[in-house]
């Protein structure tokens, strides 16, 4: 079984809670409905949770209702815990650049923080 928690900034606000309050009540349900899927899913399927290509391990929790599409970006820390650091609604096939990019520079602030504590 997997532990998901959001990634927290120094000054203390969560990113993914603010995207998921942003989120109708059927939406936020799915979102829910998903994250439970992934933590207690022994083997995910991919069509909810992959590891993204050519990043230094970012992982993607997928979330699709009707033609809204959602991904929740983030990594895997300490064996099965699942910090997830943004999430955005996805408008086009490509994951965009910029959400990989900013969940990476969450990776390395959380385990620079980490190993501070």
């Amino acid at each position: 079984m997997r532990e998901i928690v959001f990634y927290k900034t120094a000054s203390g606000d969560c990113p993914v809670e603010d995207f998921l309050d942003s989120l109708s009540a059927k939406h936020a349900k799915k979102v829910t409905w998903v994250l439970q899927l992934v933590e207690t899913l022994e083997v995910v399927p991919i069509k909810y949770f992959k590891k993204l290509e050519g990043t230094n391990g970012i992982w993607e929790v997928r979330i699709d209702f009707g033609s809204d599409t959602f991904r929740l970006l983030g990594f895997m820390d300490k064996g099965n815990l699942v910090i997830l650091t943004n999430g955005f609604a996805k408008k086009s096939q490509k994951t965009p650049a910029a959400e990989i990019e900013l969940a990476g520079q969450r990776r390395k602030d959380h385990l620079n923080r980490g190993k501070n504590i």
